[in-house]
């Protein structure tokens, strides 16, 4: 990507994250008169809460790039690979189960979803890696979406068994994705993990550009597919499973952002992955700063209702594309 849209894109997130801090049900005006208790509100309950955006979003942009990238799929979403959807299953298991009680309980849980997903994938598919790395993609994908079809039939029934209305209730509401009153803890909790992940998928770079010649010629240029399979599952896992231990379900960031973003590449994967963290975070950010402002009876919108609300329109906008496109 030109370096002009990098600035473009960096100027826009230092725009927006002072906004965020200033934007809520309470706004705080920097030039007028002060708000009462106006930095406890700053730095204990809108920071963390913007920061945490930026760290989630950027992850999911970037996993959704790579994973176009690796699946050659323009409508390849992390959600795909069954990770996201098994690390809700731990994490409502710790609703259902009453141990989210304790702190740390409810992120070790969704941890624990995401590494299971992360081993069924290899697991599975792993032989495929060896086999060729489009067999290897197939069985991948097929893999992912049993287990996600598993983990959200697992979800219903735990849902369904629920031992009290006020269990269902924290579970229903947890699964919708929000920021709304995180702490640094939470920070501290989900960015190294996503980081990580994050630098694992950055580094797929060149392999991706190689799947765009064909399998024959990427291996032929070194790349490795049970190597590149299991740097995805990783990278992806990571990513997804802190977003999920902090968040709940956040749909729909991985889909959109490469496509809004590509254009302003040279169109190669890996050159995909580092604007769309960036762009990630900054849809998020600002997904988040409107769920503060929208006028909703009783709280405010869930940030995964409003993603939803804004994917959904975008995914079939995509699906018409492509069918004239075929045409």
């Amino acid at each position: 990507m030109a370096l002009r849209w990098w600035i473009v894109l960096m100027a826009l997130l230092a725009l927006a994250l002072p906004l965020s801090l200033l934007a809520g049900q309470v706004w705080i005006d920097p030039f007028g008169s002060p708000v009462r208790n106006a930095l406890p509100i700053l730095i204990e309950l809108r920071s963390p809460r913007a920061v945490l955006a930026l760290v989630i979003g950027g992850g999911l942009g970037a996993a959704g790039a790579a994973m176009q990238g690796y699946l050659r799929n323009p409508l390849a979403d992390p959600g795909l690979f069954g990770i996201a959807p098994l690390a809700a299953l731990g994490a409502v298991l710790s609703f259902w189960t009453g141990a989210v009680a304790q702190q740390w309980t409810l992120p070790l849980f969704a941890f624990g979803g995401a590494a299971l997903a992360m081993a069924l994938l290899v697991l599975i598919a792993g032989r495929g890696a060896d086999g060729g790395i489009g067999r290897g993609v197939t069985l991948f994908t097929l893999a992912g979406m049993m287990i996600a079809s598993l983990a959200g039939a697992l979800t219903s029934l735990v849902i369904s068994l629920s031992p009290n209305p006020f269990a269902l209730s924290e579970i229903v509401t947890w699964l919708m994705g929000a920021l709304e009153n995180r702490s640094w803890h939470d920070v501290a909790l989900s960015a190294p993990p996503t980081l990580l992940g994050v630098l694992l998928l950055a580094r797929t770079g060149r392999a991706l550009d190689a799947l765009t010649l064909g399998d024959a010629a990427a291996r032929s240029l070194g790349v490795v597919p049970a190597r590149l399979q299991a740097m995805m599952v990783f990278g992806v896992g990571l990513v997804v499973g802190a977003g999920v231990a902090v968040a709940g379900i956040v749909g729909f960031v991985g889909l959109i952002v490469p496509h809004l973003v590509r254009p302003l590449t040279d169109q190669r994967p890996g050159s995909l992955i580092g604007p769309s963290a960036l762009a990630g975070a900054l849809l998020v950010l600002a997904a988040d700063c409107a769920c503060r402002l929208m006028p909703l009876t009783g709280g405010e919108l869930r940030l995964g209702i409003a993603l939803s609300l804004i994917g959904a329109p975008f995914f079939l906008m995509l699906l018409l594309r492509m069918r004239r496109d075929w045409a």
